[in-house]
């Protein structure tokens, strides 16, 4: 725009929203050319004298992929085969060699989640505070040893003591990766991205029975049996490639340093196009956090994550157990559960795009969590091998696309870094304690159907359905009464003088535009939920 500059601002009038400007020193464009902020003093990431109209947005998405999803991908497909590691070991001995019983595996098992689920909060306030790439790397680096002395094990206490350490370095890093790409992409972006690097998961789960049967080979190489040399050399993989994690994880937007000047403008812009207000940074306001712990999202996400993180942990850890009851040695039930995930794989990379094409996240979670549910009910009803190998296919199809649409559909309706971070870890966090009870519920006697353990899984899978039918009812109302005007707020600004509307004071009371949105995240009135 050549000549006058002006400020745009934006005042709620019932059914629609009125846009109108004023004359001002400095005027920011957003890459579609439109007027979208003025860049103030506080607001300097706009950075207005910069112009953007050279950057090529289909070219500079490509490029924020190939740089930030694959490496992402590659650190949870090693968290989640860490992680799972444990289940296929048990196939070779390890609780005879241990000298453990079926109950204290258990409670090794139940041990990992308390602080794995307890610390995920806290690791995205730091998160947002420091680098990525420093932060992301040492909890890696350190859980990548703790992998590695898991194979050096001789007692019961021992597997408990590292099972809580493990618990303890792998806390911050899924919260913080979804936490990261959110910082990344528009709402409409998020879904095939998470899809994309969760898929890493459904590949470990397939890989990891095919790495344990080969790795079992090496049983008596050093004196060490077949399921020590699992947990080394899967553990000493993640410590190299946490020491080239410090290199090549970027860091956010404002200060990545593979895009130029004028691209790293261009993210912050578009974010913030995307009502993502706090895209670039916002400073630390314990508010922001009590936002999340006040917010009716917050819980109800909670119980959406309970629905599936039970299942996953549990589906994770005991397929491969499951399929040798079912008749099948060690060796043949870790090759069976491969086929599983393969196609767990495919059906979460089709839902991610389809969500990002077409919304309607939260129809999409309810689809899948009733093919969940017709899935664990063949399984507790069946007692055909071959009909509970099929009903595997349709409870993984649910679980593991379920996961990276609702880290989207959540994400995507918080707004304000700390506020999203610290929701998206409560969610993630309780979702994962979730799994100190799933990780117990296929005990040995039950074997070979596990008709309590299939149960207790169909159970939070209804959870998951009920409380995504009731996210989606309450975003769906809570639109409807901000199209209404019922939640306007106050800009001083903007009136003149005139009388002021008492429910609208009641909404809050902000000088400017700009802070009422910044102030108040996605509860701002011209904020609108996506279903």
């Amino acid at each position: 725009m050549i000549g006058a500059v002006f400020r745009a601002h934006y005042l709620s009038v019932r059914d629609k929203t009125v846009c109108y400007f004023e004359l001002s020193s400095s005027c920011l464009m957003s890459h579609s050319g439109s007027v979208v902020a003025l860049a103030t003093g506080r607001d300097k990431l706009y950075e207005a004298h910069i112009d953007t109209s050279q950057v090529d947005e289909r070219r500079l998405l490509r490029k924020i992929d190939i740089r930030v999803v694959p490496w992402l991908g590659l650190l949870y497909f090693l968290n989640f085969l860490d992680r799972g590691s444990i289940g296929n070991a048990k196939l070779y001995h390890m609780e005879t060699d241990l000298g453990i019983t079926d109950k204290q595996y258990l409670i090794a098992l139940t041990a990992f989640f308390f602080p794995y689920a307890l610390l995920e909060p806290a690791s995205n306030v730091i998160l947002r505070s420091v680098r990525p790439s420093m932060w992301l790397s040492l909890m890696m680096f350190v859980w990548g040893i703790v992998m590695m002395c898991h194979g050096f094990l001789h007692s019961y206490g021992g597997l408990v003591t590292l099972r809580v350490l493990l618990g303890v370095a792998e806390a911050g890093l899924y919260p913080g990766i979804v936490f990261y790409i959110s910082c990344w992409y528009k709402r409409s972006e998020l879904g095939t991205r998470v899809a994309a690097f969760f898929t890493s998961a459904t590949i470990a789960g397939a890989f990891s029975g095919l790495l344990a049967a080969a790795i079992s080979n090496m049983n008596g190489v050093a004196g060490k049996p077949g399921w020590s040399w699992i947990f080394i050399l899967e553990g000493l993989f993640t410590v190299l490639c946490a020491v080239a994690s410090y290199w090549v994880i970027s860091n956010f937007p404002e200060t990545a340093g593979f895009l130029t000047k004028e691209e790293r403008v261009f993210v912050i812009r578009r974010l913030r196009d995307d009502m993502q207000f706090s895209a670039g940074g916002e400073e630390f306001k314990a508010r922001y956090i009590w936002q999340s712990l006040r917010d009716w999202k917050t819980y109800l996400a909670m119980g959406i994550y309970m629905g599936f993180d039970g299942p996953l942990f549990a589906f994770s850890l005991f397929t491969p157990t499951i399929i040798n009851e079912l008749g099948y040695t060690a060796t043949t039930a870790n090759l069976l559960s491969v086929p599983v995930y393969l196609w767990s794989c495919i059906v979460t990379v089709i839902v991610g795009f389809v969500g990002d094409r077409l919304g309607n996240r939260g129809y999409i979670n309810l689809i899948l969590f009733g093919t969940g549910l017709v899935g664990y009910i063949i399984l507790i009803t069946s007692r055909t091998p071959a009909l509970s190998y099929f009903a595997c296919f349709l409870a993984a199809s649910a679980i593991y696309p379920t996961v990276p649409n609702s880290v989207a559909w959540v994400a995507s309706n918080v707004e304000g870094s700390y506020k999203r971070g610290v929701t998206l870890a409560m969610a993630i966090g309780w979702g994962n304690l979730n799994g100190a009870v799933s990780s117990n519920v296929y005990r040995a006697k039950d074997a070979p159907w596990y008709r309590l353990g299939h149960g207790i899984i169909l159970a939070y899978i209804a959870i998951g359905w009920l409380c995504s039918a009731a996210f989606m009812f309450l975003l769906r109302r809570e639109n409807e009464r901000r199209d209404r005007g019922e939640r306007d707020e106050v800009i001083d600004s903007d009136n003149s003088g005139e009388e002021t509307d008492e429910l609208a004071l009641k909404n809050g009371r902000f000088e400017t535009v700009n802070d009422a949105r910044r102030e108040k995240g996605d509860e701002w009135s011209q904020f609108r939920y996506t279903l």
